[in-house]
């Protein structure tokens, strides 16, 4: 049996072959409510930068598809951008790609009374991952982590 895809899975499906097109990173795909109000967030990147003119290169295509799909029963609005300076890691590629950045971690429960890391993320593989700072290391399993980040107070650009 196959296996049934959530909302946004089904979308990054839809939206890979798009950005790609276009020249862009799919970074991620999220189904949100906020309010009473469904947000489809598809978030992409570049090198160099997103500009305004490759969100709507992906948007327009992708709110076509959408709609010849119609696989979406709520009301929704369609939001295309760049993921932002202090991006959160949520997939294997995107820790992988960000290895040697300054990232905050934030976990679930407390480990030695804190909840809040910052380091520059060292290694990943399989759901673990390792920060250091100050030649101290940490290493979390991202399954115990409420968020990982870009520390966009420690880029240098």
């Amino acid at each position: 049996m196959a296996e049934k895809k959530n909302t946004a899975a089904r979308v990054y499906d839809l939206a890979l072959p798009i950005a790609e097109e276009v020249g862009v990173y799919l970074w991620d795909v999220r189904f949100e409510k906020e309010g009473s109000s469904w947000f489809l967030r598809v978030i992409i990147d570049a090198d160099g930068g997103v500009t305004i003119d490759d969100c709507e290169a992906v948007s327009r295509p992708l709110s076509d598809k959408l709609d010849e799909e119609d696989f979406i029963s709520q009301n929704y609005y369609l939001e295309v951008s760049s993921p932002g300076f202090n991006r959160e890691l949520r997939r294997p590629d995107h820790f992988e790609v960000c290895i040697g950045d300054a990232v905050l971690v934030r976990t679930i429960r407390p480990r030695d009374g804190e909840r809040n890391f910052s380091g520059v993320l060292k290694s990943y593989e399989n759901g673990t991952f390792t920060i250091e700072k100050e030649e101290q290391e940490w290493t979390f399993q991202t399954s115990e982590c409420s968020f990982v980040k870009l520390d966009d107070d420690d880029l240098d650009f």
